[in-house]
């Protein structure tokens, strides 16, 4: 039985059995505490704790999850994937754990013919928790199990938790009987490897209110729920490699094509030798891992999720090379992954050019990170044996990570092949360093270094702000609290107000200024009451539902419980509208001009500037970002409607709406639309009523921010009028200091540069001329020093370039004889110095990295190269005659030697 074809007899049961059918949710999760959607329940998360009330008593649902705590044991075993599925349904207080059995049981043993997924009834072991006869009953009355094969397990296996105080309860799980080839009999509770009876579904019944919980098995039950909830989750995977006859997830219609595809292109056969065999499941895991991923908008990265796609694709490309295969791989094996997975999620087959173009800018990137970074690492494991200590410092596998991409356990992999291991605890102790800067950076912006328990507090006393910013510039509000950064030990808000001068973070119970958020910053503006005056600085959403105002009071005392007016300025807001509509608009140029691959993956905009990332392969041409300005302007001139409403997510997707890749959302989002399917965004940001009142759009730059991603800039409005009149100026001046007419600019700037590339020339062939005359000169020059011909001189005016090329042209005079250049000359306040020996000398011993050392340090310099050429420069050209002199000492005492 094919994945998709189980996908769609779970959800068809658990339909006709009354239950609401939910798309998986993004593998991005909405939980920030998490990185991925790592299960079923996820989503579900806030109905099944009671913080939300469930819009269905019941659902059921596929979900998309990704685990990588053990992507190290990823083709090891036959158990570990990085990328799953979790078949779930789920109980709001309706049905309970009959319910739940009945529904399982029916689904697992029921026949094929009938819908049923036709497992032998004989061959079902089920484990329920120590004291829950409810269950085992249950399983014994419904599916007739007999007492043998119900056993019972302790909290380690059969209780479940969120890990915090909250709701928990015991849980039930369904064993298959794979046979005596694959372990011993008795049940789970003997086979605790877990190969023979293989655990594919597990039924959690959520019913008592926990508290005090400390670990697992540590927690203390204060009593029922009063509603009882089921959560439940099958592994697709596993009942796929059950139903196909497989050994291992890896062997699956879904995942084996890939493996498959790997070994042809490295002329292996799988199942011959294990080394291979696990390279080519971490190849087929990925793979797959990768194309889900970047199907949900993550794009490679050193950070957060980024940084798990990019070791994904990384480990994959550099398996296949461990496996002899040198040429790219991804562009061979991702489409076979795609058409593997396709019938179960088709959007991988429409999406698929926007995929592609970001996994093999990726594989691109690696492949030339291999190239460079490799030699750096090649150098560092040449010092460490050389050292007699060979590890890798912590320093130098940050080094590889930060510089050149290389993700540790690629590092860890090259450093074991060359008998050399790592400080791994000191790489992850930097890596930890740096994401502490950043995260304490972020938390100062929305926070301002107080304890968010202050917001929490606010919000749990007042409830959420009242926020007005769709519908107005101006509200009567009324401060609920002020919050200083001195305040955020105990969570107290500050008690004795703020005075002129003074920065606080105020808490209204309604407020029309719109708090930085989906790349639109901050609006600013003014709270004004009886006596005082505070601008606004920043806004922001430190909590969900809270928005907290940081102002300056200018005038009079701002203290809590005080009525204000809040008052957003008309001119911001409007730049702010302009900008952030203008960003729509050059979004839906770009697709319209480049393609639809060309999907936004981040933006900024501010009152009259806005900035736009977007995925792409290479600089835009000349002619393209015409094009794209002028679809962009024309769009502003035909003055389109720009409507917003809201919907459920699966209905905006239906019409097409773009949602920003790594974003989350609710069961409510918010459409932009700007001539309606022409522009169809999900965002929540402010906007104008009709394209025209944007304004001037001007494109001011486009750039690279990483593999396989651009960047656009803009301004608009009266900011995009003013750079077309800078421009204007500009080439009004231009033509004036010219004294060409504007029309004739490009051919007069033409010649007049290709006149200066003339002369460069000319004066390139007279200074070779000069240096040649010179070069014969100094030679003649040469001084012996203990049997060695010393040439030391001082040549005025040289760049580093010129006197190196005299210096060469000087030691291939002297003949065969030991011979030693070096030159010193004073450019620019700045000093030069080269040092060149010719094979004689350096058969001698001499080394021109020695002569240039001892001479550097009288100019306060350095340098370095080979033994041959050795390169430097100093900041004291007063010291020019002592390090010539210094030089010439360094010959002498090598040559005597």
């Amino acid at each position: 039985m094919q994945t998709a074809e189980i996908r769609r007899r779970f959800l068809q049961h658990f339909e006709q059995r009354g239950h609401t059918v939910v798309p998986s949710a993004s593998l991005v999760s909405p939980d920030p505490s998490l990185l991925f959607t790592v299960a079923g329940m996820v989503p579900f998360i806030p109905y099944l704790t009671g913080r939300e009330p469930a819009p269905f008593p019941r659902a059921t649902s596929v979900q998309k999850c990704v685990r990588t705590l053990d992507i190290e044991e990823v083709g090891k075993t036959t158990r570990h994937g990085t990328f799953f599925q979790m078949n779930g349904n789920f109980s709001f207080g309706d049905y309970f754990k009959e319910g739940a059995i009945q529904h399982a049981w029916e689904l697992v043993t029921g026949s094929v013919a009938d819908g049923g997924l036709g497992f032998d009834p004989d061959r079902i072991w089920v484990t329920v928790y120590l004291d829950d006869d409810e269950a085992a009953d249950a399983w014994h009355r419904i599916a007739g199990l007999p007492v043998e094969r119900i056993q019972r397990l302790g909290k380690k296996d059969n209780y479940w938790h969120t890990g915090a105080d909250g709701p928990g309860g015991p849980c039930s799980e369904i064993y298959f009987d794979r046979g005596p080839e694959f372990g011993p009999d008795g049940g789970p509770l003997v086979d605790t490897a877990g190969d023979r009876f293989l655990e594919i579904w597990n039924l959690v019944f959520m019913q008592y209110e926990l508290t005090d919980v400390r670990s697992k098995e540590d927690f203390r039950v204060v009593g029922e729920l009063p509603k009882k909830n089921i959560d439940t989750g099958m592994g697709m995977e596993r009942v796929a490699f059950l139903l196909q006859g497989v050994d291992n997830l890896y062997e699956i219609d879904e995942v084996a094509p890939v493996l498959r595809r790997g070994a042809e292109l490295a002329g292996v056969t799988y199942g011959k030798d294990h080394d291979a065999d696990v390279r080519l499941r971490v190849v087929a895991d990925h793979v797959r891992s990768g194309l889900m991923l970047i199907g949900d908008g993550v794009t490679p990265g050193n950070e957060g999720r980024g940084y798990i796609l990019r070791r994904l694709l990384r480990r994959a490309v550099r398996s296949m090379r461990l496996l002899g295969v040198d040429t790219a791989t991804l562009p061979e094996l991702l489409p076979v992954s795609r058409d593997a997975m396709s019938g179960s999620y088709p959007e991988l087959a429409t999406d698929f050019e926007r995929i592609a173009a970001v996994a093999y800018a990726e594989e691109e990137a690696f492949r030339r990170t291999l190239s460079s970074g490799t030699a750096l690492f090649d150098t560092a494991v040449r010092e460490a044996k050389a050292a007699g200590t060979p590890a890798l410092s912590g320093e130098q596998a940050f080094s590889l990570h930060d510089t050149y991409g290389f993700p540790i356990d690629v590092t860890l992999e090259m450093a074991a092949e060359q008998g050399v291991s790592v400080d791994e605890a000191g790489f992850r102790a930097l890596m930890q360093q740096q994401r502490d800067r950043a995260r304490a950076d972020a938390r100062a912006k929305r926070t301002g270094s107080v304890d968010v328990l202050a917001y929490r507090r606010l919000l749990a006393e007042h409830g959420p702000t009242d926020w007005r910013a769709y519908d107005t510039l101006r509200t009567d509000s009324r401060v609920l609290g002020l919050v200083t950064e001195l305040d955020g030990e105990d969570g107290g808000p500050a008690g004795a107000g703020a005075g002129p001068g003074e920065v606080v973070r105020v808490v209204l119970d309604r407020t029309p200024f719109y708090a930085e958020s989906g790349g639109q910053v901050a609006d600013a503006g003014t709270l004004t009451w009886d006596g005082g005056r505070a601008e606004v600085l920043d806004v922001q959403r430190p909590v969900k539902g809270l928005v907290v105002h940081q102002v300056r009071v200018l005038e009079g005392a701002l203290a809590g419980g005080a009525e204000l007016t809040a008052e957003v300025d008309r001119e911001w807001r409007l730049s702010a509208c302009q900008a952030h509509s203008g960003t729509h608009v050059v979004h839906a140029a770009l697709r319209q001009v480049l393609g639809p691959q060309a999907l936004q993956s981040g933006s900024y905009n501010r009152p009259g500037y806005l900035r736009l990332d977007f995925a792409w392969q290479g600089a835009l041409s000349t002619q393209q970002r015409a094009d794209i300005e002028d679809v962009a302007n024309a769009a502003v001139r035909a003055d389109h409607r720009v409507r917003a409403d809201y919907m459920t997510l699966p209905e905006a997707q239906a019409i097409g709406a773009l949602a920003l890749f790594g974003e989350t959302y609710g069961e409510q989002v918010r459409v932009v639309e700007i001539g309606g399917p022409w522009s169809r965004e999900l965002c929540g940001g402010t906007h104008v009523a009709g394209s025209a009142q944007i304004g001037t759009l001007a494109l001011t730059g486009e750039s690279s921010v990483g593999s396989g991603s651009r960047r656009v800039e803009a301004v608009v409005g009266l900011e995009g009028f003013r750079y077309l009149a800078r421009e204007r100026d500009l080439v009004r001046q231009l033509g004036e200091l010219l004294k060409s007419p504007t029309d004739g600019l490009l051919d007069r700037v033409g010649g007049i540069l290709s006149r200066l590339r003339d002369a460069d020339r000319e004066i390139a062939e007279l200074r070779a001329q000069q240096t040649q005359a010179a070069a014969g000169s100094l030679a003649g020059q040469a001084h012996d020093v203990g049997g060695v011909a010393v040439v030391t001189a001082s040549p005025p005016g040289l760049s580093g370039g010129d006197l190196r090329t005299l210096a060469l042209d000087v030691r291939g005079r002297l003949g065969d004889r030991p011979g030693v250049v070096l030159l010193a000359s004073e450019s620019g306040g700045k000093v030069a110095l080269v040092a060149a020996l010719n094979p004689a000398a350096q058969e001698r011993g001499l080394s021109a990295n020695d002569v240039l050392r001892a001479a550097a340090a009288p100019v306060g310099g350095r340098g370095g190269g080979k033994a041959d050429v050795a390169q430097g420069g100093g900041t004291d050209p007063g010291g020019i005659p002592a390090a010539l002199q210094a030089g010439e000492q360094a010959v002498a005492t090598a040559a005597g030697r």
